[in-house]
């Protein structure tokens, strides 16, 4: 049977994945891609895709901290979970979860409220999970999954997973800046 914090460190992979997944659709919608007129050629429907990966992503990366409070070795509570700068170990990496968790709540809750708060006001906030993701990738690479205080393997299966998604993450953000620029030219 694995411990809390073994099912909280496969939780986190998993909200990585489809936090980087999440990200990815935003970027393409944002970009005008039309899976219809490209690959796959298909009638998928990206904002409905979008929508349902940051749920899930939400509810994974909710239950990836939540998880640890049936942790015994070591013991976490309420408090360090919810407000981690004095979780019974990494601290910094923890708060950076939390931080980045946070962010990813208000994106979500107010795009509920996007059409009441204008496109232009509901954008600048959305734009804070260029934030959220820079900060869950930092966390996802510093943080020690047996919170057992080792020192960080760089190359190690799971950092390599995030570190992937990171630079996947990287070149789509910059892709899309391109692509921005260049449809602004051409306007």
């Amino acid at each position: 049977m694995p411990s809390a914090v073994e099912i909280s460190s496969y939780l986190g992979l998993i909200a990585v994945g489809l936090l980087g997944a999440n990200l990815l659709v935003g970027l393409l919608m944002a970009a005008g891609y039309n899976p219809v007129r490209h690959w796959p050629k298909q009638p998928v429907k990206l904002f409905t895709l979008h929508n349902w990966t940051a749920y899930v992503a939400l509810g994974a990366t909710a239950l990836h901290p939540t998880v640890l409070l049936w942790s015994k070795q070591p013991p976490f509570s309420l408090y360090d979970v919810l407000v981690p700068v004095s979780s019974p170990v990494q601290p910094t990496s923890n708060t950076l979860g939390a931080i980045a968790l946070y962010l990813v709540v208000v994106v979500v809750v107010t795009s509920y409220f996007r059409s009441s708060l204008g496109r232009r006001r509901w954008k600048a906030i959305h734009y804070t999970t260029y934030a959220a993701a820079t900060i869950f990738f930092i966390h996802g690479i510093i943080a020690d999954p047996t919170v057992s205080g080792r020192a960080v393997d760089y190359i190690d299966g799971e950092k390599v997973y995030i570190e992937g998604c990171a630079v996947l993450f990287l070149g789509t953000a910059a892709w899309r800046i391109r692509n921005r620029r260049t449809r602004r030219r051409l306007a």
